[in-house]
């Protein structure tokens, strides 16, 4: 049997079919489900100075931020 022929069921209900492709990159949840482990994460995007701007998980590292010196403590 080929891969592109398997069933692939979502790893968190159990019961939704995952296409092949998402299941090939990686990702083990239905859409619905990946839906709501996406908007668990909470993070923040934040201008650096004279820089990009940088993705913030931890509220610690906002701290000081954009201070023309990077973090400041």
């Amino acid at each position: 049997m080929a891969a592109e022929d398997r069933v692939y069921l979502c790893s968190l209900c159990h019961w939704e079919k995952v296409p092949f492709k998402r299941w090939k990159a990686g990702y083990f949840t239905c859409l619905a489900c990946g839906e709501e482990q996406a908007r668990a994460v909470k993070h923040c995007i934040v201008p650096m100075h004279k820089s990009n701007y940088v993705v913030v998980s931890d509220r610690d590292l906002l701290t000081g931020v954009n201070q023309k010196g990077g973090l400041v403590k």
